[in-house]
């Protein structure tokens, strides 16, 4: 049975994403009322986990070797359009929207920027914190260690995701997500999606020298998160792999 979503079941549920997403490009009037308003960065929610940050260990150093073409570059940014534009050719008609591409390259550790918004129209590139699953970095280095998309893993998926309809859950306001590749084909069932966390915060960083991790989901910063329902939701490509 085919499981693709089609354009009606993409914004199902979400009738403000057809009208607040209907103008191309960064601004989007009349969309800001709808959202939710950020939730505060400074602190966790009282009795929370760590979500793997583990009490006592000692702060990862930023000093371990990484890859050329630092975050931001002109020719860093200039991969990631590239990426971008490759993916949405692949993809064609199974997305509904073009404009805009996120990419998660991780390739790169936690402590840096690493879910990018490839405006295609414009040449643009903006970047966030986004966390990693913790199957995927079983001993917390800050770096994505493997990929899995095995039921119970708790790791992120390589690979292309439909983003799909807002829904109110466990994390509050969500992105659900459907994947589009053999390596993330069971991100529905596994509730994998894109959502606020406290534990992906610039303070956390100064702490830890990383940001926590989550259940496999792609979770940004509650400061930053509006941007994804902006500009990322109804039906657009987000694409995660290493970029070399």
């Amino acid at each position: 049975m085919d499981r693709m979503l089609g354009r009606r079941d993409v914004l199902k549920g979400t009738v403000a994403i057809g009208t607040g997403l209907a103008a191309v490009g960064w601004a989007t009037p009349g969309l800001a009322q709808a959202l939710p308003a950020p939730l505060p960065t400074t602190a966790a929610p009282a009795g929370a986990p760590l979500d793997g940050l583990l009490p006592g260990a000692a702060p990862v150093s930023p000093a371990a070797a990484l890859p050329t073409s630092p975050v931001g570059t002109p020719e860093y940014n200039r991969r990631i359009l590239a990426n971008a534009k490759r993916q949405v050719e692949r993809l064609g008609s199974k997305l509904w929207r073009t404009d805009l591409v996120g990419i998660a390259d991780f390739s790169r550790p936690s402590w840096e920027p690493r879910l990018h918004f490839a405006n295609l129209e414009n040449g643009t590139v903006r970047s966030f914190l986004l966390a990693h699953g913790k199957g995927s970095d079983l001993s917390h280095t800050g770096w994505l260690q493997n990929f899995s998309d095995q039921y119970g893993s708790l790791a992120t998926s390589r690979g292309a995701y439909l983003t799909c309809e807002w829904y109110t859950g466990k994390y509050g306001t969500s992105i659900r997500l459907v994947g589009l590749d053999p390596d993330n084909r069971t991100a529905l069932e596994r509730m994998i999606v894109m959502h606020s966390a406290w534990y992906v915060d610039a303070g956390m960083i100064a702490k830890w020298g990383k940001i926590g991790r989550s259940d496999g989901c792609f979770a940004m910063s509650p400061a930053d998160f509006n941007e994804a329902l902006w500009h990322l939701s109804g039906g657009r490509l987000l694409f995660a792999d290493r970029i070399v």
